[in-house]
């Protein structure tokens, strides 16, 4: 019997369901719902990534997002299908979207528990060459009484309680943790129509990995010397360069090969080029879950954990130096010298 034979020959019930996990993982009925249907929501933009093609689903929509950047019509209909789901989870209170220049309040009728800040498909400019692309979110906990307000979500990345990203790739994996949980891996099969765990506890390599770095050295004009010299160390221990230019992409291979990722704060983007709530910090807690470390580098006057910065808004941004400890420490120790 060949592999393919015995896949699909294994019954459902053999399979560890991402509902089955959550199921185990958690006995709060309101969050499973909420992760539930952000599992529909991604599995319906991975469909509509894999057929875009065919769909007609290239090309740009004509409009721009809250960042300023060219919207794709995948960009609009993925953001569609998050915020369709989370509203009608039940779940929902506060949802904060690249996509959208303010905060959606949930209504009354439907209103939940969770605030959600998402970019629904980030790496949205690799689409048209069918690069991979990703969806990445955080969930926090209103924190107030009453009705939402955007104050429920404007925190510290130290009170998400779930953070995730979704990769639209060769294959479809969810990656995400729970505060003071692990990092866990799930693929969609397709034929199932299910998300199947895959790894548990997924940690950085021990000695940090394979020498990658990951930058866009086309802004190496603008970089502080710190960052500079970096790259120039880096090169010198014949580290390889990787940039796929989609944040989830380029995060995912981090984790699991080592190494480190770097878009830091430049003199065309002083602040840094990405988001805060929806890119920075989610993936600041994933990679701190899996061992890692993420710094923002030199930022605001001083060298900062991500997690600990409090954004002054909900599209604010920040610097990010993300990787194994090994290679992270590198690029701060020349900020301290």
């Amino acid at each position: 019997m060949s592999g393919q034979s015995a896949v699909e020959n294994v019954s459902e019930s053999e399979f560890l369901t991402l509902s089955r996990w959550l199921m185990t993982h958690t006995k709060d009925m309101e969050l499973t719902i909420l992760m539930a249907q952000l599992a529909v929501a991604c599995k319906a933009t991975s469909r509509a990534c894999a057929k875009a093609g065919i769909a007609g689903l290239f090309g740009m929509a004509g409009e721009q997002n809250s960042s300023g950047d060219d919207q794709k019509k995948l960009d609009v209909l993925s953001n569609d299908i998050f915020i369709s789901a989370l509203i009608n989870s039940g779940a929902c209170a506060v949802l904060v979207s690249e996509e959208n220049e303010e905060p959606i309040m949930v209504p009354p009728e439907k209103l939940g528990r969770f605030c959600v800040a998402f970019d629904p498909l980030d790496g949205s400019s690799n689409i048209d060459c069918n690069v991979s692309t990703g969806t990445i979110f955080a969930v926090y906990e209103k924190s107030s009484p009453g009705p939402p307000v955007v104050e429920d979500i404007l925190r510290t990345g130290n009170d998400i309680v779930v953070a995730g990203y979704c990769m639209y790739g060769a294959a479809t994996e969810l990656v995400m943790c729970f505060k003071g949980g692990s990092l866990e891996r799930f693929a969609l099969d397709v034929s199932l129509g299910e998300f199947i765990h895959t790894h548990a506890n997924v940690k950085f390599p021990e000695d940090g990995g394979k020498k990658i770095y990951s930058c866009n050295e086309g802004n190496a004009p603008n970089w502080d010397k710190p960052i500079l010299d970096s790259i120039a160390s880096f090169k010198e221990q014949k580290y390889a360069a990787r940039y796929v230019g989609s944040m989830v992409s380029d995060v995912h291979r981090t984790i699991l090969y080592g190494g480190i990722f770097i878009y830091p704060a430049d003199k065309k983007s002083p602040k840094g080029k990405l988001r805060v709530l929806y890119e920075g910090f989610p993936m600041a807690l994933m990679v701190e879950t899996a061992g890692g470390v993420a710094s923002t580098g030199l930022f605001n006057g001083k060298v900062q954990r991500m997690l600990d910065l409090v954004p002054g808004n909900i599209h604010d941004r920040c610097p990010v130096i993300l990787g194994s400890p090994r290679d992270v420490k590198q690029v701060l120790d020349r900020y301290q010298s």
